[in-house]
């Protein structure tokens, strides 16, 4: 499958939402317990403002997922480490498609001097968990039932991939 993958941009809007609403209402993959508005696309730019950031368009301009890093802390000190977070569209998943946004958010991140890369996952979802090892992430840490979603809690596993 071709693929393109460039930063995010506001023509995104609408397309990477419905990709974040489908697993906010369907996974622990993300956090909030209800579907967010097309507005907060505008809050993920925020938080990934200076660093990079992906969808993976299909040659119609579909966009398939997308990835972002963002930092990890506001003290300059941790200036070299950022969070990772990206979807799959579901029905595109186990395609290569995580990997290689992944791939191009390290090699960006490398550019921009990020030596350390964080993921912060939901213990109940393991296919992430398992994704981050076969990358390279290793296991650091975990906050326990610190979450509960749709009645279930969950630990936070905190994972980090050394570039």
């Amino acid at each position: 499958m071709d693929i393109t993958l460039k930063p995010l941009g506001l023509k995104h809007k609408e397309q990477v939402i419905n990709i974040y609403n489908c697993y906010i209402e369907n996974s622990f993959a993300a956090y909030p317990e209800s579907r967010v508005p097309y507005e907060f696309f505008e809050q993920l730019l925020k938080m990934c403002e200076g660093y990079p950031s992906a969808v993976a368009e299909d040659e119609g301009g579909n966009v398939l997922g997308f990835g972002l890093l963002r930092p990890y802390h506001t003290f300059p000190v941790f200036s070299r480490t950022a969070f990772i977070t990206y979807f799959i569209k579901p029905e595109f998943r186990h395609k290569g498609i995580g990997k290689q946004i992944l791939e191009y958010l390290i090699v960006k991140g490398k550019e921009k001097g990020i030596a350390s890369v964080l993921a912060d996952i939901s213990s109940l979802n393991i296919q992430s968990i398992d994704f981050h090892r076969k990358n390279g992430f290793m296991e650091c840490g975990r906050f326990e039932n610190v979450g509960v979603k749709n009645g279930k809690i969950f630990d936070v596993v905190y994972m980090q991939k050394k570039l």
